[in-house]
């Protein structure tokens, strides 16, 4: 048949159409479903160790955008509205709590790094020194306000109710010995390291110690064990826990690049969890 120029339109729309196919096959699969992965992040070392995170993704093809937040109560509710694709900043006891008390269903798909929680003075040096009827300041939200309470208690300061230690649940109700009437006082965990000056010890979670220029390794006068239950985790809603980009965006925390860094940046710190 002659090469007619109705037939070289049918020719060059069926070259087109392959063209598009190959190089649509070729494209990761992220960038062909949707804009750059949202991640929601803490303030500070979160962010400094998503910028590495953000470099290594890029090799494989997953574009990535931060979103920092200053709140802890506020990731959560960003990933299940959807304005998230993902967040890592909080660990599985935070999770479980926000799941129940919300109504949120986001799941953990990969760990990302322990952060040793401490308590910090600007009126002692050294816990020894914690005088009778001191004020002591830990967070309001059940999992991190049980987190310092069990602190307390390994430091022999206070003891809890059994069962609140076994369920993770305690609280400052579930104090039942106290003998230097320590005055506990839950705040929000984003006021403490600003309350610092009204307390006499306050328990700071890692990014806002580090926010507020404070150091676990130098300023701490009690600090959990690098090897705390408490690792930090990638969460996403559960509809999207089997997806491509959500199996690669943990690859790319957990690579070696990320890790060396954790390790040679926070120096004890933020411990690799992976």
């Amino acid at each position: 048949m002659p090469n007619t120029p109705s037939r070289r339109s049918a020719l060059a729309v069926a070259l087109s159409l392959a063209t598009t196919a190959f190089l649509t096959a070729h494209v990761p699969l992220h960038a062909q479903e949707r804009k750059p992965l949202k991640v929601g992040v803490s303030v500070g070392n979160g962010e400094q160790i998503f910028e590495v995170v953000k470099k290594v993704a890029a090799r494989d093809g997953l574009p990535i955008e931060v979103i920092v937040f200053n709140d802890y109560q506020l990731p959560n509710a960003a990933l299940a509205a959807g304005d998230l694709d993902a967040n890592a900043f909080q660990h599985q006891p935070f999770l479980d709590n926000q799941n129940k008390a919300r109504g949120f269903d986001l799941v953990p798909v990969g760990l990302t790094v322990t952060a040793p929680l401490g308590f910090y003075s600007r009126k002692i040096k050294n816990l020894e020194a914690l005088p009778d009827g001191a004020t002591v300041g830990i967070q309001n939200d059940p999992s991190n306000g049980n987190r310092s309470l069990l602190l307390l208690q390994e430091a022999k300061l206070i003891t809890l109710k059994p069962d609140a230690v076994k369920n993770n649940t305690a609280t400052p109700l579930d104090v039942v010995s106290n003998p230097k009437k320590l005055k506990l006082i839950a705040l929000d965990a984003a006021q403490l390291p600003r309350s610092l000056d009204d307390l006499t010890i306050a328990s700071i979670n890692n990014d806002y110690a580090e926010k507020a220029g404070l150091s676990l390794e130098k300023d701490a006068v009690l600090k959990e064990s690098p090897k705390s239950p408490y690792a930090n985790l990638i969460a996403v809603r559960r509809a999207d826990k089997d997806k491509p980009w959500a199996k690669r965006l943990v690859q790319a925390y957990q690579s070696p690049e990320v890790k060396s860094f954790i390790e040679t940046k926070f120096n004890g710190s933020l411990v690799p969890a992976f």
